[in-house]
């Protein structure tokens, strides 16, 4: 099984960043397309960005030009850069993996933008 263990989340004011980091087990992270979920309570959880075993970047609308998916594959950690954080950013930020119809999930991190 693959563990996922996402940090950084917190409460950071309107305008303020905040990097999520995923740290992955095993040997084969760098096959992984690996994802950053969110759900705020009440609505559905949404995608908001992915990155593929290739480099290839996917992005909501909503976030693009302000955040950043990378993967350290030496590290086994795949990481969200938020910047220019929104009231509207506000939910529980889980990390993806997925592999050939595999799919595990992250227990979660706290995101709340707030003044």
């Amino acid at each position: 099984q693959v563990q996922l263990v996402e940090s950084g989340g917190g409460l950071v004011q309107p305008g303020g960043s905040l990097r999520l980091s995923c740290a992955a087990s095993g040997s084969m992270f760098s096959i992984y397309t690996m994802g950053w979920y969110r759900q705020a309570p009440g609505k559905q959880r949404e995608l908001v960005a992915a990155i593929t075993s290739g480099g290839s970047t996917n992005y909501a609308d909503s976030v693009k030009g302000r955040f950043t998916i990378s993967r350290d594959n030496a590290k086994n950690t795949v990481y969200l850069q938020m910047n220019s954080l929104k009231p509207e950013d506000t939910a529980v930020y889980y990390c993806n993996a997925r592999v050939v119809g595999m799919s595990y999930w992250g227990q979660g991190t706290q995101v709340t933008v707030s003044s």
